[in-house]
């Protein structure tokens, strides 16, 4: 019987790996595979890289050492999103003489073609993110050729005044909370105290 582990991936908090599992440990027990470990890496994107992804770098090391004979994954996508990072990990397997399993694409690396397949996937999944982050770049320009004022929306004077005086007896968390606002606000209005700069209004006279 081939020794299976699984590789789960989401990209934020609010999505689960449940639906991926499932239909992962039905193929396994379908293919007649037995699941040895199973790894995780949720809330963290496949851009990241792989000492960003505990639970990747683990399935990598463990498939070094040949704690199982197939990996599975739900996409190729899960495993990455950078074809330099892609390519390098299925060498890493190959050498190891560890399989790769994918559901969406229903790749096998025993076989030529599902190796040449796999790199195939990995230009289509880093093709797709410099497409997003075009659209992103493409959508900033617009709106601010439409006049549209981009970043954060400035602190009332009012709040601003408080924040200062508050910060004379209190630390920032609870400033932060006193007044209403984030504590990356009260913590940059603390650091212009720390360090005014020259010929500025102070920030207690602004308004």
């Amino acid at each position: 019987m081939r020794r299976a582990a699984i590789y789960l991936r989401v990209s934020t908090d609010k999505q689960t790996t449940e639906n991926q599992e499932r239909e992962l440990r039905d193929v396994a027990a379908h293919s007649g595979w037995d699941i040895v470990a199973t790894y995780r890496d949720e809330g963290i994107s496949g851009a990241k890289s792989r000492s960003a992804r505990p639970g990747f770098d683990a399935l990598c090391k463990d498939a070094t050492r040949r704690k199982f004979d197939v990996i599975m994954a739900w996409s190729v996508d899960r495993l990455g999103r950078s074809l330099q990072d892609l390519v390098a990990f299925l060498a890493d397997i190959a050498v190891a003489r560890v399989d790769l399993y994918l559901q969406q694409q229903g790749l096998d690396t025993t076989t030529p073609a599902g190796r040449a397949l796999f790199q195939m996937c990995g230009v289509f999944a880093e093709f797709e993110r410099a497409m997003i982050r075009e659209r992103i770049r493409a959508g900033l320009a617009r709106a601010k050729a439409k006049g549209v004022k981009l970043g954060r929306k400035p602190i009332e004077p009012s709040k601003e005044r408080a924040i200062v005086r508050l910060l004379q007896t209190d630390g920032i968390r609870k400033v932060a909370r006193k007044v209403g606002v984030g504590v990356g606000t009260v913590q940059r209005i603390a650091r212009e105290l720390r360090a005014p700069q020259k010929d500025s209004v102070p920030l207690s006279l602004r308004g």
